[in-house]
């Protein structure tokens, strides 16, 4: 009895080893692909980088925020000036943060960092979480959106908008030169930081929807000063050669603004004609969708008021 007993056992033994050993491999294979995060290759500036297909935590490091948040990916933390965005109130609960915050920016878990080629701790940041850097201006702007609808894996939808707005902005620019006049200047000037500046086609405040879109014209002198750079810096003496026939100022009500109540300012024939638009600095600081949006409506509803 004892002779067949054991040979039973042993079998029996076997038996459930070789089912321990199918069922291990079985969720060996299966948690792989529970766990794994699907990528694709995105072709940036410095090469080839994998980044996920579906972004679900995405960090922003400069002004690509409402391009970000026009193409309806979440967003775990922007920088200082997208949150005091007035218009982007959807970033309430997102995290401000900086190049310099790392321990915050890891604490927020990224899936994806997004942020200017000038961006400080690169090297750090890209050990957080896949990193893409963009060259401000490298690009236009509307090129710079297609572009990051290819990062987050949205180019048809970037593609799309970007069609339907050039010609939203082209039409309303045929019908503000239709009544303002072929050959009358805009020109943008904001008040920053002490430091009056005229802006060029590519600034953002409206520019390029101005000069690119609605191909209005520049003042010469702004032409002269301000294209190549995008911006220049004058002072108040020199602010009416820059004033184009309309103007279109970017002010911050919470900073001093003195320079408007001069005779300088106010013998702007701009002024004089009440062909000055003010706009809040924090909301047309951007040329996201969202801003361009909002910009080209602004302009609509000044350029064409009877």
């Amino acid at each position: 009895m004892k002779k067949l007993f054991i040979p039973l056992m042993l079998m029996l033994l076997l038996v459930i080893s070789a089912c321990s050993n199918d069922t291990a491999k079985n969720e060996g294979k299966s948690t792989p692909k529970e766990n794994k995060t699907e990528t694709i290759t995105y072709e940036s500036e410095n090469g080839p980088i994998e980044v996920p297909a579906d972004p679900k935590r995405v960090v922003v490091l400069g002004s690509f925020t409402g391009n970000v948040m026009a193409l309806d990916v979440n967003l775990v933390g922007v920088d200082s000036w997208s949150k005091m965005n007035p218009r982007f109130d959807k970033l309430k609960d997102v995290e401000e943060i900086s190049d310099e915050n790392l321990e915050k920016i890891i604490e927020l878990d990224p899936d994806l960092i997004i942020g200017l080629s000038t961006a400080k701790n690169l090297d750090k940041l890209k050990e957080i979480a896949p990193t893409v850097t963009y060259t401000y201006g490298k690009v236009d702007y509307l090129t710079q959106h297609v572009e990051i609808g290819k990062l987050l894996n949205k180019e048809k939808e970037a593609q799309a908008w970007v069609d339907d707005f050039k010609k939203r902005a082209q039409d309303a620019g045929k019908d503000i030169k239709a009544k303002i006049g072929e050959d009358t200047t805009v020109s943008v000037i904001e008040n920053f930081n002490k430091q009056l500046y005229v802006y060029g086609d590519n600034w953002g405040r409206g520019t390029e929807i101005l000069y690119q879109e609605m191909k209005l014209k520049m003042p010469e002198k702004v032409k002269e000063t301000a294209l190549k750079n995008g911006y220049y810096a004058l002072s108040l003496e020199v602010l009416p050669k820059f004033a184009g026939d309309y103007m279109i100022i970017s002010k911050d009500k919470d900073i001093d603004n003195s320079f408007q109540e001069t005779d300088t300012y106010k013998n702007i024939p701009a002024v004089k004609n009440n062909h000055v638009f003010e706009v809040n600095m924090k909301e047309f600081y951007f040329n996201d969708p969202l801003t361009l949006d909002y910009q080209l409506e602004f302009f609509k509803e000044h350029f064409l008021a009877n």
